[in-house]
C-alpha cells in the first residue's frame, strides 16, 4: 500500500470513530481529499481511486481532470472562485464549496444554463466574522438565499466554512457549532428550492471536531498527501 493510500485509510478510520463518538453513522460523513498542488502522477500512483478530490485553482484542476478523468475520481472545487473562471466550471465539478455572493452565483447559473447542466453549490459563510476571510456573514445569509431562489442553473445544497486556524482543534468547535445552528435555522425558514442538507467544515487539524458538530463533508489534505508548500 502506498503512503497516500495508508494515510487515507487512517483518516477514514478517524472519521468513522468521530462519527460513532457523536452518535452518527460513519457513512453520514464524506471525505474530500484536498489534492491542490499534488501532481496528477502522484495521485494516480497513490492507490486512491474512487476518491473525491478537492482543487482550488481552475486551470490546475482542468489539467488534472484531463489527465485522470472522471471515472476513477470525483472532483470538487473548494477554493475562491474568480468570476472570470466561471465559464470553465459547468460540468467540470460535482460540487462547488465556495459560493459567497449573488454575482458569482448568477455567473455559475448563466454558464450552467448554456451547458444545459445544473451545478450543485454550497454557500461559504464567514462564521467567525474575520475581515480576512471570504464568505457571506451569518446575518446576511437568509437575504442571499432569497436572491438565489430563482437561479435554476445552480442547486444550493448547504453551507461551508473555514474557521480561524488554531493548533488546538477544540478552538474550532464553537465555529462549527455556529454553522450547524445557522443551517438548522435556515432549514426552519425553508427557503423555496434551497436545500440545507450539507455542512462542509473541518480540515486536517480539526476534522474530527467538525464531525462531532455535524459535518457531512470534511476537506482533508496534508493528513493524506503530506505537508505542501504554500500555493
Amino acid at each position: 500500500m502506498s503512503l497516500i493510500a495508508d494515510n487515507l485509510a487512517t483518516v477514514k478510520e478517524r472519521m468513522a470513530e468521530a462519527a460513532r463518538k457523536s452518535g452518527r453513522e460513519p457513512d453520514a460523513v464524506r471525505l474530500v481529499a484536498v489534492s491542490k498542488t499534488v501532481p496528477a502522477e502522484r495521485i494516480e500512483v497513490g492507490g486512491i481511486e474512487g476518491c473525491v478530490l478537492g482543487e482550488n485553482k481552475v486551470q490546475e484542476a482542468r489539467d488534472k481532470i484531463e489527465a485522470l478523468g472522471t471515472e476513477s475520481y470525483h472532483w470538487h472545487f473548494i477554493g475562491r472562485l474568480q468570476r472570470n473562471k466561471v465559464k470553465y466550471i459547468p460540468g467540470l465539478f460535482e460540487l462547488i464549496h465556495s459560493v459567497d455572493n449573488s454575482e458569482l452565483a448568477e455567473d455559475i447559473h448563466r454558464y450552467s444554463l448554456k451547458h444545459d447542466v445544473v451545478t450543485p453549490v454550497l454557500i461559504q459563510v464567514n462564521i467567525s466574522g474575520e475581515s480576512s476571510k471570504s464568505g457571506v456573514l451569518a446575518p446576511n445569509l437568509e437575504e442571499l438565499l432569497d436572491m438565489l431562489v430563482s437561479l435554476t442553473g445552480i442547486s444550493v445544497r448547504g453551507l461551508m466554512t473555514i474557521p480561524p486556524f488554531d493548533p488546538d482543534p477544540e478552538k474550532s468547535r464553537k465555529h462549527f457549532a455556529a454553522l450547524r445552528n445557522l443551517r438548522d435555522r435556515m432549514q426552519k425558514v425553508n427557503v423555496e428550492n434551497i436545500s440545507m442538507d450539507e455542512l462542509s467544515m473541518g480540515m486536517s487539524n480539526d476534522f474530527e471536531v467538525a464531525i462531532e458538530e455535524g459535518a457531512t463533508w470534511v476537506r482533508v489534505g496534508s493528513a493524506i498527501f503530506g505537508e505542501r508548500e504554500a500555493h
